[in-house]
């Protein structure tokens, strides 16, 4: 399950900008690796399929993988984890064992440190667990019981299906045991590797120290060159609400699918919250949604937005109160329904109440940083989120970076997806190991696996003008609509729409917004383009397979009418 994206746009004469690239070599370094750079930008590493944070730090670790005694002085278990150095244990300590902390720890063994990963729960962290993973599996089925639904869909193509049923507990068992599959291949994957796997709750002692073990024992300590914060983030609860886990839940309990609520409030129209109506719809629900912003979908492009609540939210059993808070939420109890006090959300006057048979909390999520000791390096978080700048290092109270320090993830809420944390993690170990590294989050995809699907990279387009009118340029729109794609009228899937925002005097692309039959992996021809700074007049003369789906974006790159006709990257640097 995606996470709400947290991307801000900082004031031009604050932000900090690199070259198209992403590498810069630091001089200043005693070496410069001489091999290429292989850096892999996804959420789970290619080793984690290899036959193979909603955390509380008070809880005992569940998983026993690695014995809390340690001697002093660790030798690699591998040779090709590297030696650390004889003044430390290692070279490097990663806290978090999510998928941000895993890219870091494969990516620093590749680059020959000395690894150790410290996790206090279970290895996968939040999107393995408890997001990502589990959710695709809800949603692979809700998808599936659409289509099969749909008679007139099946009438188009021929077909005649008896009516579709399902088993709710062999739903909830298939997204279970995906979620097991993906987390033992990851820890077998480290373990192989040769990473170290300290089970227990880390915490920092000071510099290149870390403590991890039992919050009610002594603990041990290890030492390490550098230290890599990647703890996630948990559901965000606002006041008000109470959470039995039955009635009133978050995304943690929801992944279960304990149960399917004839009728269900989701508090909160995002990434999390539009999943999940697309999931109960499919099952059978009625959803509810309550939204405090006063439109659907606020995160995503208006265009956008507005044709995905014509397709998913208007002839589905949806309905919707925006511009409203859930100031109470009472679970339900002896025989009564689920209490939802709503207000204004501008003039706070009270605005209604409704029972329902279940709410589902989802308004966003919040970093999970408690018990870091992070005062023992002078470092005051902001709102919960670890502070950092462009390079993920950790900022002291005085806005200085704390040496050997860095965050990653959900943690420092810079953009607050999995894969994001990822592209993070191993953009420190650039770092670490000489070679300068900036990661360019606007060049990061996002999409929202609802049926169709939704995807994003880049700014929307109130972003791009506004941009635009700050810095004196141009903004052109380009749109292709899947309609007139061979492959998605095969499929009998023609409604979408891809959406191109880009400059017409030197053809950089700011943003690309789609909706459609399987926009998440359409993406990310647009998402590498933003990243290695390629122009529109350049990529609309790659070739795309017919009859595709691909050829979606191919058409939307050819409409783009660009004034330059130079070739060459976009050397204008970008704010991150």
């Amino acid at each position: 399950m995606q996470s709400s994206v947290t991307l801000s746009l900082s004031q031009p004469a604050a932000a900090s900008t690199i070259p198209k690239s992403n590498y810069t070599v630091n001089h200043s370094l005693p070496f410069s690796p001489s091999k290429p750079i292989n850096l892999r930008f996804c959420g789970l590493r290619r080793e984690a399929f290899s036959g193979f944070s909603s955390l509380s730090r008070s809880q005992p670790p569940q998983s026993k993988i690695h014995s809390n005694k340690i001697n002093s002085a660790i030798s690699a278990s591998l040779s090709d984890n590297g030696s650390a150095p004889k003044s430390f244990d290692y070279d490097l300590v990663i806290i978090g064992a999510g998928v941000g902390g895993h890219g870091a720890a494969l990516h620093a063994v590749e680059k020959g440190l000395k690894t150790a990963i410290i996790e206090g729960d279970v290895i996968g962290g939040t999107c393995v667990n408890r997001g990502c993973v589990p959710s695709k599996a809800l949603l692979a089925v809700s998808g599936r019981m659409r289509e099969l639904q749909n008679e007139h869909h099946m009438k188009a193509l021929g077909l005649q299906v008896a009516a579709a049923g399902y088993d709710r507990q062999g739903v909830a068992d298939h997204a279970n045991n995906l979620a097991t599959k993906i987390r033992n291949n990851l820890t077998n994957s480290m373990k192989a590797l040769g990473v170290d796997i300290l089970t227990g709750v880390g915490s920092i002692m000071g510099p290149h120290k870390v403590r991890y073990g039992k919050l009610d024992s002594p603990g041990d300590i290890v030492t390490a060159k550098d230290i890599i914060i990647a703890t996630g983030s948990v559901p965000f609860v606002p006041k008000g609400i109470e959470v039995d886990g039955k009635t009133v839940i978050t995304s943690d309990h929801a992944l279960k699918l304990e149960s399917v609520p004839d009728w269900i409030a989701i508090v909160g129209s995002g990434y999390i919250g539009l999943e999940f109506s697309d999931v109960y719809t499919a099952l059978g629900s009625e959803v509810t949604f309550i939204e405090a912003l006063d439109q659907l979908m606020p995160g995503f492009d208006p265009e956008i937005g507005k044709l995905a609540q014509r397709v998913l939210i208007n002839p589905r059993k949806i309905d919707y109160h925006t511009g409203v808070f859930a100031t109470k939420i009472t679970p339900a109890k002896n025989g009564k329904p689920v209490t939802i006090e709503l207000i204004d959300a501008k003039t706070k006057e009270p605005k209604d109440t409704l029972e329902v048979d279940a709410a589902l909390i989802a308004t966003g999520r919040a970093p999970f940083t408690d018990g870091l000791g992070l005062d023992s390096v002078h470092v005051e978080r902001k709102r919960g989120f670890v502070p950092v700048d462009e390079r993920m290092r950790v900022l002291d109270f005085k806005g200085d970076p704390v040496p050997h320090l860095y965050c990653i993830g959900d943690a420092n809420g810079k953009m607050m997806l999995a894969h994001a944390a990822s592209a993070q993690g191993i953009s420190v170990i650039e770092q670490i190991t000489g070679r300068d590294h900036v990661l360019n989050h606007l060049s990061i995809p996002a999409a929202c696996f609802t049926h169709p699907e939704i995807s994003m990279v880049g700014l929307t387009e109130p972003q791009a003008r506004e941009k635009a009118e700050k810095e004196g340029f141009e903004v052109s729109v380009a749109k292709t609509s899947f309609k007139a794609n061979t492959k998605a009228l095969a499929e009998n899937e023609g409604e979408g729409l891809a959406k191109l925002i880009y400059r017409p005097d030197n053809g950089e692309i700011l943003g690309v917004h789609i909706f459609g039959l399987h926009a998440a992996d359409l993406i990310h021809e647009a998402s590498n383009a933003i990243a290695l700074g390629t122009r529109i007049q350049d990529i609309k003369f790659a070739v795309h397979a017919h009859p595709t789906l691909s050829e979606v974006i191919d058409e939307l790159f050819k409409s783009a009418k660009v004034k330059a006709q130079v070739s060459g990257p976009v050397s204008e640097p970008v704010a991150v």
